[in-house]
């Protein structure tokens, strides 16, 4: 029996983690979820599985979640400090799927209790990659990558060397706006850019998605995980989002991971790692599929490609402003108070404003650094974005 604790349960990546795990009850014992707002999903999900522990985010929210469960053995609690305590429980398996830098302080709270750390908190690398991954190895715990893109790279080198990589390239699927004339991406609406072509996501990486935004974060990460140097990662736009990534080594062989558009398979593949089992996912049927097309991503179209580039070149705490910058600019657009091309004129300007000197660079990576940095940026974010114009 699998002890499991799921952060993030509420969510798209959780739901599909929950729905594995439902399927299979019988090896796992659930002992903690996490949600925000949506305490009714939360609640519904603690009782079918059984968990321990169902904790809401937000303080608030506590004396609803705890009526739902008024009837049941589940422990309710709600609040940063609550999750944080979760994350100590011993588990085997945890899911970190909190979205944002938030997921952060939970993720390195796990890790130092040795448990299996599936990761779809793209953040944590981003903002805190050394830390991360530097307080796994202390604590012999594993870090596993659930982003599609991540653990096809994971999948691609199982038995192979990093020396022999040349290449790492992921893939994206354009977003909703691929095909738009650039000189339009200014009007983009909230409503369009949250519609995917081809993903059934939340709100805020759909538009990431549109944006580019999470492809950028997704290099960032590449490089933090997986040790690779900014050059040798590409970008390549993919609309079909069947081929997930690609590893090219030194003998010209390229190594592609293709599959359905389907989180459940890398959720499926960190969950029962080492080993392959069977996931209830499509089979494709490339004779039916016909073709599959790449072009290469329009850098005018998708600036954030540009600048997390350049965030990769600086690296030191680059990566928690570019995360913080974004996040708050992100926050700016579903308000409506910047437009889609605005966020990332202030990610830049954040970056450029928290870039003079060498502070990004000098400070060693802690977490009471990463946190402070996060704070500032998320200051001048904020001034970007009234000062835009």
């Amino acid at each position: 029996m699998r002890r499991i604790t799921f952060f993030g349960a509420t969510g798209s990546i959780g739901q599909s983690a929950l729905d594995l795990v439902a399927r299979d009850l019988d090896h796992y014992d659930v002992v903690a979820l996490t949600g925000g707002r949506n305490v009714a999903q939360l609640a519904k999900d603690a009782r079918a599985l059984n968990a321990d522990l169902a904790v809401t985010c937000y303080p608030e929210c506590y004396a609803e979640l705890k009526d739902l469960l008024a009837d049941t053995n589940v422990e309710v609690a709600a609040g940063g400090e609550a999750i944080v305590e979760a994350a100590s429980r011993p588990v085997d398996w945890a899911l970190s799927a909190i979205v944002g830098a938030a997921g952060l302080v939970p993720g390195l709270e796990a890790l130092a209790h040795g448990t299996t750390l599936a990761l779809a908190n793209k953040e944590s690398l981003v903002t805190a990659g050394p830390l991360l991954l530097g307080r796994a190895k202390a604590h012999g715990a594993t870090v596993l990558p659930v982003d599609s893109e991540h653990s096809a790279v994971f999948q691609a080198l199982v038995g192979e060397h990093m020396a022999a990589v040349e290449r790492v390239i992921i893939t994206a699927s354009g977003g909703a706006f691929r095909d738009w004339p650039i000189e339009k991406l200014a009007t983009a609406t909230l409503a369009e850019a949250s519609s995917h072509p081809n993903w059934d996501m939340g709100q805020r990486i759909t538009i990431d998605s549109a944006s580019m935004f999470n492809k950028a974060m997704e290099l960032i990460e590449t490089k933090e995980f997986f040790g690779v140097p900014p050059e040798m990662i590409e970008v390549l736009v993919h609309r079909e989002s069947l081929i997930h990534a690609l590893v090219g080594f030194n003998d010209g062989a390229l190594m592609a991971h293709v599959g359905p558009p389907d989180m459940r398979h890398a959720i499926g593949y960190a969950l029962h790692w080492p080993e392959r089992q069977h996931l209830p996912v499509e089979r494709l049927d490339l004779g039916k599929i016909g073709q599959l097309t790449f072009e290469a991503p329009d850098q005018a179209r998708y600036p954030a490609l540009g600048i997390a580039k350049d965030v990769m070149a600086t690296g030191g705490l680059s990566g928690a402003v570019f995360n913080a910058a974004k996040e708050q600019a992100l926050d700016g657009f579903i308000a409506g108070d910047i437009g889609f091309l605005d966020m990332s004129t202030v990610v830049a300007k954040t970056l450029e404003k928290m870039s003079s000197g060498d502070g990004l660079q000098s400070q060693a990576i802690t977490l009471d650094s990463v946190l402070e940095t996060d704070r500032l940026a998320r200051i001048y974010a904020a001034e970007a974005m009234k000062n835009l114009g």
